[in-house]
């Protein structure tokens, strides 16, 4: 069947593009237990294994599988991971004391637990241009620079708003989300000075952040759709809807499809970037309530997803007290492209 959308071009025209459904479908479902919340999800393809936050350590999964074949102990409010192959390390954002967690990307040992002395970092990216870590901190509204290679904190850069996810482009410059003002930031690495800022306009809200590195343009999850920048002019090119909670982003450049986890609806979006300026919306594939962390495999194109059984709180009296993980139901769905 084929979907008839509009598409902005340029911000300044519509154009009506038919295209065929990208057929994503949920493949497999693990269930992977054990206790904790959740939060991002790291692909190490060399390996062939997943990261996934789990509130005080990280787990390590098989994705083939479903096998647990690891963990990363004592990561405090643990949110994000980032990886740096050539060095054979990787990096945790631990927010409840503030401190990043290096680790050996083979044995998963600890190698360093780095005071960064901010607040609740979260995001975090490594980017191999400068050989840099970079935590972006929802409580002190600011990124630490840390010397992958030293572990050495060498910088702080105030970002002025509440910062989200970041993105690299592996040539030296980092993005990141700017939530409570509705911006992306451009970071050079190398110096570690914020660039520029680039307003978001009618796309509110940003959390997830991920970049088509060829084509320079940015994918941010804002309130209900999914907003395309320019990554070197700040330009907003267009805004795909999405569904209710989307939180998470991915850009896969072999398949030319951008997807938006929204974890309130139970939906993955799929948009195909006709043209670097020309978006389509392909699908809204069915997933699991709770499901907004996402993470991609660029060998293959699978998408994967994690949630739990939620019970729905009649009374909630804040955003996070909504619905209760029934426990030991956390879980991996992972979702391929028909006839992959």
């Amino acid at each position: 069947m084929h979907l008839l959308v509009w598409v902005a071009l340029l911000g300044t025209a519509t154009l009506a593009v038919a295209a065929p459904a990208a057929n994503y479908q949920l493949a497999q479902t693990y269930v992977l237990g054990g206790s904790g919340g959740w939060d991002y999800l790291t692909y190490d393809a060399a390996s062939n294994r997943l990261f996934i936050s789990r509130g005080t350590h990280v787990m390590v999964v098989d994705p083939s599988t479903g096998k647990i074949v690891g963990d990363v102990p004592n990561t405090p409010g643990v949110h994000g991971i980032a990886l740096a192959p050539e060095l054979g390390k990787g990096f945790t954002s631990n927010g409840t004391d503030g401190t990043v967690t290096a680790f050996d990307l083979i044995t998963l040992a600890t190698i360093a637990t780095i005071q960064t002395g901010a607040k609740n970092p979260d995001g975090i990216a490594y980017d191999p241009a400068s050989s840099r870590v970079f935590t972006f901190n929802g409580g002190s509204n600011d990124a630490t620079v840390i010397d992958a290679r030293t572990n050495a904190v060498v910088a702080t850069i105030s970002l002025g708003g509440r910062p989200e996810f970041p993105a690299v482009d592996g040539r030296g410059m980092v993005y990141d989300n700017v939530e409570s003002t509705s911006e992306i930031v451009a970071i050079n690495a190398r110096s570690a000075k914020v660039v520029a800022r680039f307003p978001l306009g009618s796309c509110q809200h940003p959390s997830g952040l991920s970049i088509d590195a060829a084509h320079r343009r940015l994918f941010a999850a804002c309130t209900g759709e999914l907003g395309v920048v320019d990554a070197d002019s700040g330009k907003l090119v267009a805004t795909i809807p999405t569904g209710a909670g989307t939180d998470a982003t991915r850009y896969d450049p072999a398949s030319g499809l951008a997807f938006a986890s929204n974890g309130r609806d139970a939906t993955l979006t799929v948009v195909h970037e006709d043209a670097p300026d020309r978006f389509t919306l392909v699908q809204n594939a069915a997933t699991v309530l709770g499901a907004r962390t996402m993470e991609l495999n660029p060998l293959t194109g699978d998408v994967f997803l994690v949630t739990a059984k939620l019970i729905e709180n009649p009374h909630p009296t804040s955003y996070r007290d909504r619905s209760t993980a029934v426990p030991g139901s956390f879980e991996l769905l992972v979702f391929k492209r028909s006839g992959t």
